[in-house]
């Protein structure tokens, strides 16, 4: 349930609200806008009634919301989210590109894609430390090591950097070397990890999973921003269907779908999506004009030698090329590149 307040409402009114509701044991989130004030009650609306909001001279309206996921849904909250993260942002009129390798293999490899990238104006840096993989015997990260490879790097650029958090005990070491934590697709019903980031007020990217629906894949996103931490940025990157000529299905239909239903931002992962490095740049069209906020592209000084993936990252031509392609396209749909 929400509650909308008038513009005039006073902080010590505000406070009362939130107090009143946290003692019946619900959980209060205060959503303040450029033109709303709106207070959230997460958990059994029923209590509410016991309060008569309705009669307060602060309170607009109550308003109970019917999706199942509440916090991120656009009932609950009217305007876009954006993401800020250290001076940059995430959402609104940008379109942010996200790009670096698949893995960090080396001190030498990442530094190296990373100048390449910055040098084209790239801003947000990603690289896996950890690296849940399908079978045991793929390279599975250099973990510690490779956050440390990851926040020099990052020193040295200045880039801001996105990796992946795979267990709730590492949060507190991936936090500290990362600006930005992702949840990939494997981990996207892991409700426990997802609670432990809640608690944090990190930026997280969360991946749509392998078979998610639409709904399952907000209410992931609803265990974050339930707990207390809104700067979520969704991640489509293909779902598991029948077809096999593609590594996954990439449900272009989820971007203005998200777009309409969730606040949040929504960005596009081609390189997974697809499988393919020949299908990142049409695929990376697709997803501005379909109105994302940013896409996740996979880039490698050296593909051809990459320990993992090296079939969906481009090299430092390709990327510019890409780049080259989308930045008028992204302009013509009111958005400038980050």
């Amino acid at each position: 349930m929400i509650i909308v307040l008038k513009k005039e409402a006073q902080k010590k009114q505000i406070d009362y609200i939130i107090e009143k509701i946290a003692g019946l044991g619900l959980k209060p989130l205060y959503m303040p806008g450029t033109e709303k004030i709106v207070i959230g009650a997460i958990g059994d609306e029923r209590v509410l009634r016991s309060l008569n909001l309705e009669s307060l001279p602060c309170v607009e309206q109550v308003v109970p919301i019917l999706k199942p996921y509440k916090a991120v849904s656009r009932e609950f909250k009217q305007e876009d989210t954006i993401v800020e993260v250290r001076g940059q942002s995430i959402g609104g009129n940008k379109f942010t590109m996200i790009a670096g390798p698949c893995a960090i293999e080396s001190e030498e490899q990442f530094l190296a894609t990373a100048t390449a990238l910055r040098a084209q104006g790239i801003n947000f840096l990603r690289g896996g430390a950890y690296k849940p993989r399908t079978s045991p015997y793929s390279f599975t990260g250099l973990e510690e090591k490779g956050l440390e490879i990851l926040k020099r790097v990052a020193e040295k650029t200045g880039m801001l950097t996105v990796t992946e958090v795979v267990d709730t005990m590492d949060i507190p070491v991936v936090s500290e070397h990362a600006d930005i934590l992702q949840i990939g697709a494997r981990n996207m019903h892991n409700f426990r990890l997802l609670k432990k980031i809640g608690q944090t007020q990190k930026p997280v990217v969360l991946k749509r999973g392998l078979a998610a629906t639409i709904e399952e894949f907000l209410l992931a996103a609803e265990y974050i921003v339930s707990e207390g931490n809104p700067r979520v940025i969704l991640c489509e990157r293909g779902i598991r269907t029948f077809e096999t000529a593609t590594r996954n299905t990439f449900d272009i239909n989820a971007v203005p779908l998200l777009k309409q239903i969730t606040h949040l931002p929504v960005i596009g992962d081609p390189s997974h999506g697809s499988g393919k490095r020949s299908l990142i740049l049409p695929l990376t069209k697709a997803i501005v004009a379909a109105g994302g906020d940013g896409a996740l592209i996979e880039t490698h000084i050296s593909p051809e030698t990459a320990l993992s993936d090296g079939e969906q990252q481009l090299n430092m031509a390709e990327f510019k090329r890409l780049l080259d392609e989308v930045t008028p396209l992204a302009q013509l749909c009111g958005k400038t590149i980050n």
